[in-house]
């Protein structure tokens, strides 16, 4: 959905949508016309196909602004409350819509955070309730609250926030890493200020893990063929500004045998390399890097442009993963430079991927005069 509609109020967001949900129907109309020759009692008038016609332009112009602040360090964030003055932010690339909350269906045994399901033009989808998530009263008056649906590492999901307010543009530089002494219980990955107020941006990976549990093993096949293995022991620097998918990605890559360099932003693992530089070859050093996408100061393609630039890094193997998925990705990742995408997370999947990677490496250093 066009995101750049909600300057405003998500009421008028959610009116959008109505258009957008007889459009749709009208595509299937067509469709059921064309292969069947029956009709069907959906109607659509010219005016809609007006509408529809100038929402793909302004989608299309929307994709194209955001795919070149990616490339840029920069970001939008979708600003809300959660029934208090406090303002929280979110990623616009992870957010698909904003709604005004529908009727929920209650899930027996479910997680206390969960609130039920919504039915979303054929979709169910579960919604937390993200002000319960982070330790704050649950949310009270639901029907008058909004839902953010989102899509997180392949999942789709909704967010019960108290109101909506407005989307900002914002740098990298500009978000900043949690207070010191925040503590790791802290549901804070990165913080901001926008006209005198201090934006929190919360990190829905650890709310996520607490909900739905944490997964991180490999699985007994695959470990099969790394016990068959004879690799010496390499290490690989893991950048993620989140606690828990710091953990995840360490936790799979200890049982597959490689060792970890941890770092908690673009710019700390940019640092951390260019003084592992100064000491001898990068390549004596890691293997490879695994970045995440969104952090504070510095974000993964900025850090993989610069690592590019360096011409004592620039030959480091670069695997961006994120929760950010998609193709827009893909074509980011030839964009900057990087070698390989992959979507958080699957352990399996990120093991498949840093053992195919070593591989090529070591061919390539084996070949080397």
């Amino acid at each position: 959905m066009v995101l750049s509609t909600m300057r405003q109020k998500s009421v008028s967001l959610a009116a959008k949508f109505n258009v957008v949900d007889r459009l749709m129907q009208e595509v299937c109309r067509l469709s059921v016309l064309k292969f069947t020759g029956k009709q069907t009692d959906i109607k659509v008038t010219y005016l809609d196909i007006i509408i529809w016609r100038r929402w793909m332009a302004g989608l299309l112009d929307s994709v194209d602004m955001r795919t070149q602040l990616a490339g840029h360090n920069r970001l939008e964030l979708l600003l809300f409350r959660l029934g208090s003055r406090q303002q929280f932010g979110i990623n616009v690339f992870k957010v698909q819509e904003v709604i005004q909350c529908p009727s929920l269906t209650n899930i027996p045994n479910s997680h206390a955070v969960v609130r039920g399901v919504a039915n979303m033009r054929g979709r169910t989808i579960s919604v937390m309730d993200l002000a319960h998530a982070i330790g704050m009263k649950p949310t009270k008056n639901v029907n008058e609250a909004f839902i953010i649906i989102t899509e997180y590492n392949r999942t789709t999901q909704g967010f019960l926030v108290d109101s909506v307010d407005r989307i900002i543009n914002m740098n990298w530089e500009d978000i900043m890493p949690p207070p010191k002494g925040t503590g790791s219980s802290s549901y804070l990955t990165a913080v901001t200020k926008v006209d005198d107020d201090l934006i929190e941006i919360i990190d829905v990976e650890q709310v996520m893990a607490e909900v739905n549990g944490m997964k991180a093993d490999v699985s007994s096949d695959l470990m099969d063929d790394v016990k068959n293995k004879d690799e010496v022991i390499r290490k690989i620097m893991v950048v993620d500004d989140s606690v828990v998918a710091r953990n995840q990605v360490k936790r799979t890559l200890d049982q597959i045998g490689y060792e970890v360099v941890l770092a908690k932003s673009g710019k700390d693992g940019l640092e951390q390399m260019q003084e592992m530089a100064k000491i001898g070859p990068i390549k004596d050093q890691i293997a490879l890097v695994i970045s995440d996408i969104e952090m504070p100061e510095m974000d993964g393609y900025t850090l993989t442009t610069e690592v590019r630039k360096d011409p004592e890094l620039k030959d480091l193997y670069i695997m961006l993963h994120t929760s950010l998925s998609g193709v827009f990705n893909n074509a980011m990742v030839e964009k900057v430079g990087a070698n390989k995408f992959i979507p958080k997370f699957n352990a399996d999947e990120l093991a498949t991927g840093v053992m195919e990677a070593v591989s090529e490496i070591e061919g390539k250093l084996d070949s080397s005069p």
